[in-house]
């Protein structure tokens, strides 16, 4: 059946109407703030390649957690600021670093915030690759995955709610799920980056996160933009091992993938809008808000159930309005 365009158009004519048959929905339920934590800081310092976004200090990082519960967001995710760096990381799966302090912290003072943590080497080695190395500088994928696991269990034991891998090794979602398990964590899930590109829009946050890779590339374990079944197969191999939420990331560049993931795997599927098409927006001479919430829509409608976003905070406060 065709429906005259003159319908349509009466469906458009009020916002209450426009509201009532809207089709795609973002509340601030769907989308999850990024924290940088940095232990040994006072309070918070503004990040220059993140314009309105800060490192924070275990105290700093608590409040924030307030913030985002009152605001009614989905949870944050944490990234650690190691005090120091090592050829392992070895400050990745310290029960006394950033990560496992924010957790702990956070968890003590707001129970009901969902915390994510991300489990990668990156920030804390000090060639900044997101695992360890062989003598030739390449990276040593199988040894790599011990120190991944035992990373993820720390989180689990300061009380994080999901623990997120974003090295992208091969076989760490299994060798994660098989430490948790072991460990007595069975009931805590893996947001797994799934399909993860080696991309340019990652520049601000290797700048605020101290983990620009002192050599080379990732290229060699993170994925080719342009290889979209060589992503559903990687999606492929994380559901097997146990995945129990997939990301893609970058997102605005993915909303293809996002909509393939969410229809292949049925199961939740999170979009990580990255420090650069944050930036991007921040700074552009357009409204901010508007290309906030028109980008923010976009994902959702391709299918991301989660939104990994700088612009949490903001845009609950939009729609809120």
């Amino acid at each position: 059946m065709v429906f005259p365009q003159t319908r349509l158009r009466r469906l458009r004519r009020t916002p209450e109407l426009r509201s009532l048959v809207r089709e795609t929905e973002v509340l601030p339920r769907h989308l999850v703030l990024p924290l940088f934590v940095e232990a040994e800081l006072d309070g918070s310092r503004p990040i220059d390649a993140l314009p309105g976004v800060s490192r924070h200090s275990v105290d700093a990082a608590v409040a924030e957690a307030g913030e985002a519960a009152a605001l009614g967001l989905g949870g944050v995710i944490l990234f650690g600021i190691p005090s120091a760096k090592d050829e392992q990381g070895t400050e990745a799966w310290d029960d006394g670093g950033a990560v496992q302090l924010a957790a702990r912290a956070i968890k003590a003072a707001h129970p009901g915030v969902v915390v994510i943590t991300d489990v990668c080497l990156c920030e804390y080695t000090s060639h900044g690759h997101c695992g360890v190395l062989r003598d030739d500088g390449s990276v040593d994928n199988d040894a790599s995955l011990e120190l991944l696991a035992r990373t993820a269990v720390s989180h689990a034991r300061a009380g994080a709610d999901v623990v997120a891998p974003s090295d992208m090794m091969d076989g760490r979602v299994g060798a994660i799920r098989r430490e948790l398990d072991g460990e007595g964590f069975a009931d805590v899930p893996i947001m797994a980056y799934s399909a993860k590109h080696a991309s340019a829009f990652y520049s601000p946050f290797r700048d605020a996160a101290d983990s620009t890779p002192a050599f080379g590339d990732r290229r060699g374990y993170q994925m080719d933009p342009a290889n979209g079944d060589e992503a559903l197969r990687e999606v492929e191999l994380d559901v097997a091992e146990g995945a129990d939420i997939v990301m893609v990331k970058p997102a605005l560049t993915a909303l293809d993938l996002i909509w393939r993931v969410k229809q292949q795997t049925r199961l939740p599927v999170a979009a990580y809008q990255v420090s650069g098409e944050y930036a991007m927006i921040k700074t552009s001479s357009m409204d901010d808000r508007a290309l906030a919430l028109e980008t923010l829509t976009a994902l959702r409608r391709a299918g991301a159930d989660i939104v990994i976003t700088y612009f949490a905070k903001d845009a609950a406060r939009w729609l809120a309005t």
